[in-house]
């Protein structure tokens, strides 16, 4: 490993994480928008933004206390919907678990959808990819999202009711779930949890505060795990 390629890699996830920038700005946009609108002050909208950079589990939030929800259902909600970094964690251990604790620690902060996803999907593909390029990578990748996700919201908090509703950036959410989600679903057990999670939603949607989302995460990773355990019992 030199300095040039763990450079070169650093630009290489920068390079492929641009793509991201087109759903991510609207994305946080709007959740600085939302999150006023809430009756969040401008430094609780960005302490939540800059401490979280999760937008689902903060839009989850959000609509929550919308919804004058307690504060332990939204607390609750939050983190079931965050628990998918859990497993994402685990999944990197692989590729970057010999990294100093340093780097471990801000990649932590730093993991979100896009650049696990893009990054998992590059460490697959380059094998032979040592730790510290592995890691210089992942930073790119996170330096093309992370920065825009905090500038956006602030953005978008500070023009709040501004923004014309014509602009309709609501159309973002779905688009931005199903970038993320739509390439993952690479397994039977991946595609079951996703239908199961459709299905008990749809079912539920008419419960208060967000119960039925909750209702639908755990349904589906029970699901996923069921099909998982299945697959592999039957293939031993």
């Amino acid at each position: 490993m030199t300095a040039s390629t763990a450079k070169s890699a650093y630009w290489a996830g920068l390079r492929d994480g641009l793509p991201f920038v087109f759903i991510v700005v609207p994305f946080a946009v709007l959740f600085g928008v939302v999150a006023i609108d809430a009756g969040l002050s401008l430094a609780q909208t960005m302490g939540f933004t800059v401490l979280v950079i999760a937008g689902a589990a903060q839009f989850a939030a959000v609509q929550l206390m919308l919804d004058n929800a307690a504060i332990g259902l939204i607390l609750l909600a939050a983190l079931a919907v965050n628990l998918r970094m859990a497993m994402y964690s685990a999944a990197l251990v692989p590729y970057l678990g010999a990294a100093p604790l340093w780097q471990r620690a801000v990649i932590s902060y730093l993991n979100f959808d896009q650049n696990y996803m893009v990054a998992v999907a590059k460490y697959e593909e380059a094998p032979e990819m040592s730790v510290n390029d592995r890691v210089h990578y992942f930073a790119g990748v996170s330096s093309a999202i992370a920065p825009l996700w905090c500038i956006s919201t602030l953005v978008g908090a500070l023009l709040g009711t501004a923004i014309p509703e014509a602009w309709a950036l609501d159309f973002v959410l779905p688009i931005a779930f199903l970038s993320m989600v739509a390439p993952m679903l690479r397994t039977v057990a991946h595609m079951a949890a996703a239908f199961v999670s459709i299905v008990v939603a749809l079912a539920l949607i008419g419960l208060p505060a967000g119960a039925g989302l909750l209702i639908a995460a755990v349904c589906a990773m029970f699901t996923g795990v069921l099909v998982e355990s299945w697959l592999e019992g039957r293939a031993a």
